[in-house]
């Protein structure tokens, strides 16, 4: 996807309401769709430490004929093929509980549901996939830290009985993510370790980007840690 577009807070909404719209013209007042928000977009929605996203990932859940309507509507509003996607469903952060944990965000056009992944079922999804070359790490600090301002702190406990709830056991998650996220939580100075993981994510994803334009088609998500290592030492 282009980093020339990105997703806010505001423009999100637009393009749901925009989407309903398309898919209500195309298939009746009568029609459904529901669609629950992960990663960045689900950030968007539900905290206010990131400002926008490069894409929106999702569990799409309607009839064949809403890939017609967000195709029409990106061309319409000029974004990119695959602005709203369920690939993340091929990774390992996915699971099939994600729905039963979902909680509601908003209605569009009486035929589109949107509902969203929050608090430690978020947290629960960036520990599974703990990638260090994007958002994951400085997104689980800046859930705690707001979590923690509206007066809903997250616990370990919390976070493991939401890991367990998704993906069976504890142990599934990387012992990278369970050593990151025992630690981080007796950290009491949220703010500027949100800003110094922030600039080792950007940091990192420019390293890859290097390696990646000097090897292309090496990296893959098997060995993305490795090369990660690699880099650093």
């Amino acid at each position: 996807m282009s980093v020339d577009i990105t997703f806010t807070k505001d423009n999100l909404d637009a393009c749901f309401s925009r989407l309903a719209k398309e898919f209500r013209r195309r298939n009746g007042k009568s029609a459904f769709a529901e669609i629950i928000l992960i990663g960045g977009a689900a950030i968007l929605a539900n905290y206010n430490f990131r400002n926008m996203t490069y894409d929106i990932d999702a569990i799409i859940r309607t009839t064949a004929s809403m890939k017609e309507s967000i195709n029409f509507v990106g061309d319409e509003m000029g974004l990119p093929n695959g602005w709203l996607n369920s690939d993340f469903m091929k990774t390992k952060s996915y699971s099939a509980k994600l729905l039963q944990y979902s909680k509601f965000y908003k209605e569009f056009g009486h035929v589109l549901e949107v509902r969203t992944i929050s608090g430690d079922y978020l947290t629960a999804m960036k520990l599974m996939s703990g990638r260090k070359y994007k958002n994951d790490i400085s997104d689980i600090i800046g859930i705690l830290q707001e979590e923690k301002e509206r007066g809903t702190p997250q616990t370990l406990h919390s976070i493991q009985e939401a890991v367990c709830n998704l993906y069976g056991k504890w142990e599934t998650i990387p012992q990278d993510s369970r050593d990151f996220i025992t630690e981080i939580m007796k950290e009491d100075c949220l703010e500027s370790l949100y800003k110094q993981y922030l600039n080792i994510e950007t940091s990192t994803k420019q390293a890859l980007l290097a390696f990646n334009t000097k090897y292309p088609n090496v990296t893959n998500e098997n060995n993305v840690n490795d090369i990660i290592k690699k880099i650093e030492t």
